[in-house]
């Protein structure tokens, strides 16, 4: 498993930052550099991307799986935690600190795709959801037909806008054509996630931010919003100018709202004033 990190000392405080489909942890890289005295940042790598195993079962692929592989990148007594999601990181992250709430000292999600929220809303949001699961089918479709170019270019214009995948090189095509399987399987986690957002609402007593793009998709605009409406005290923020890859394309803006949320937690707070 590859991890990001820097150096700590024992009183450190982990910052588990957790990346979006067809990634891995160095997408977090700068943010990483960005952490001061007293937090230690810890990026891994989900199943399926970068230097971590594929998912082999036993049975589907499943948030729970993810936020295995994810907890064991941490120290073994490391009883606070921050957690930074983006996109199927952000449902990752949902789904640790639905288990552990106990541990996190904050959580930010970057517009996570916690697409299973979406069947507890009003009927246009339920046919959002129907448009995801489209979404997903086309690519297994794809990936059956072994045309997994195909399928990965439906993922990339869905998140970042028509055309998108012909503007990149050749050789971006191909490096993420072969996460093609693997996001059908985000896909697959994040549509069947069995938890409510009643439980969001009733296990989080800790910051939360929400982070997302003006002009991305409804779907990730939609979730966002229901998430922070219904988890108490959690603030949702929107990034002028800013897609669904936020992270990357407005990093000043993204990276600077994460680290003031982490620092002006309580639990940091006391630390510093140690």
């Amino acid at each position: 498993m590859k991890e990001v990190s820097i150096a700590t000392g024992a009183a450190d405080q982990p910052v588990l930052l957790l990346h979006c489909s067809a990634s891995s942890g160095r997408q977090w890289d700068r943010l990483a550099g960005m952490l001061g005295d007293g937090l230690c940042p810890i990026a891994p790598d989900l199943y399926g991307y970068g230097s971590a195993p594929s998912w082999t079962g036993p049975g589907a692929l499943n948030l729970a799986a993810e936020t295995g592989l994810a907890a064991a990148a941490l120290p073994d007594d490391a009883d606070a935690l921050h957690i930074v999601g983006h996109s199927y990181g952000g449902a990752v992250a949902l789904r640790l600190a639905v288990e552990q709430p106990w541990r996190v000292r904050s959580l930010t999600l970057v517009e996570p795709v916690a697409f299973h929220v979406l069947g507890e809303g009003v009927a246009a949001d339920r046919r959002i959801l129907d448009s995801v699961r489209r979404l997903a089918g086309a690519m297994v479709e794809g990936i059956r037909s072994g045309d997994y170019h195909q399928a990965m270019g439906l993922f990339v214009d869905y998140w970042n806008g028509d055309g998108a995948w012909q503007r990149m090189q050749p050789e971006t095509q191909r490096r993420l054509s072969r996460h093609a399987p693997k996001v059908v399987l985000d896909f697959h986690a994040a549509i069947h996630e069995p938890t409510t957002l009643d439980t969001y609402r009733r296990r989080f007593d800790f910051p939360v931010l929400v982070l997302r793009g003006a002009r991305s998709p409804q779907s990730a605009r939609r979730v966002a919003a229901m998430l922070a409406k219904q988890i108490p005290g959690a603030s949702l923020v929107n990034v002028a100018g800013a897609g669904h890859m936020l992270p990357l394309t407005h990093p000043e803006p993204v990276n600077t709202a994460i680290v003031a949320h982490i620092t002006d937690s309580p639990s940091t707070r006391r630390r510093r004033a140690a």
